[in-house]
């Protein structure tokens, strides 16, 4: 690692240590761009918005027979793109890694040595297999998952910050089995736990109070009234927007064609960045 990347990475892992910083999700270079130049001080990106922005469903319940190539990206893909993302911005970059490209430990553990080699100084790992009859990985097969990822950036040498990210909450599960899980992921090596379905602040509230280790929670699921300040008075560590704003990008888009196509007319046009504005951001010095 050079010393520029090195320095973005030690900066990522004391963005950990205290307090709480939001850290928005870019899925193309030019996304990130434009939200490194808003002043964020770290950014991660969206499996999601890539998945979108490449044609592709993001990762979710699927049958058997959902094999087609239009289906879930490749890693080799979603490598591919957080290196461009991460060569592209000046920030630490964090990358969501869903389950890790697959359910054995060293796939999880190979994942993690490639997200390195791509650029990226964080990353999270999730327990959400997209089997409907099996919606998580059994506690114990997560646990070892985790622990492999750790000794694969420990391998590596170099500052890193991993996430374990469980969605007992998204699948209906309890909060005393979101609790015991992310406890587990912190003890296996996680450096920060996340809880994708925490929302109000009596649950958010429950998880810093429970948990052993710094909590990410993310915002834009739904249209939670919590700010990032009443976040940081709850004990929140960290806040992401998961897919999105990619989600509203793609919201203006359809409305644009829907606009042109059924009426003929071009009022979305209003409201737009001018080409001047946006070659100055995409112009590097």
């Amino acid at each position: 690692m050079d010393s520029s990347r090195r320095e973005r990475a030690e900066k990522f892992v004391e963005l950990h240590r205290e307090g709480c910083f939001l850290l928005p999700n870019a899925w193309d270079v030019g996304s990130a761009r434009v939200l490194e130049s808003a002043g964020f001080p770290a950014l991660a990106t969206t499996s999601a918005g890539v998945a979108f922005s490449l044609g592709r469903p993001d990762h979710d319940f699927s049958d058997e027979d959902e094999k087609a190539p239009d289906g879930r990206v490749d890693r080799e893909t979603m490598m591919r793109r957080v290196r461009e993302i991460a060569e592209g911005v000046t920030v630490p970059v964090s990358a969501d890694l869903e389950d890790g490209y697959g359910e054995a430990p060293d796939t999880v553990a190979a994942t993690l040595s490639l997200t390195l080699a791509a650029g990226a100084v964080g990353g999270n790992i999730e327990d959400f297999t997209g089997d409907r009859t099996r919606p998580l990985y059994d506690e114990a097969l997560a646990v070892d998952r985790i622990r492999a990822a750790r000794a694969a950036v420990d391998a590596d040498g170099e500052p890193f910050v991993l996430v374990g990210r469980t969605d007992v909450l998204l699948v209906g599960g309890g909060l005393d089995e979101c609790v015991r899980r992310a406890n587990a992921y912190l003890a296996a090596g996680a450096d920060c736990a996340f809880v994708p379905g925490a929302a109000d602040a009596a649950t958010i509230g429950t998880l810093v109070r429970e948990l052993d280790g710094p909590l990410n929670v993310v915002m834009g699921l739904t249209g939670n009234t919590q700010t990032l300040a009443d976040l940081r008075g709850l004990g929140v560590r960290r806040v992401t927007v998961g897919g999105s704003i990619a989600r509203a990008m793609y919201h203006h888009l359809l409305r644009a064609a829907r606009e042109l196509a059924d009426l003929g007319t071009f009022s979305y046009a209003d409201d737009q960045l001018s080409q001047t504005e946006l070659n100055h951001l995409f112009r590097r010095p």
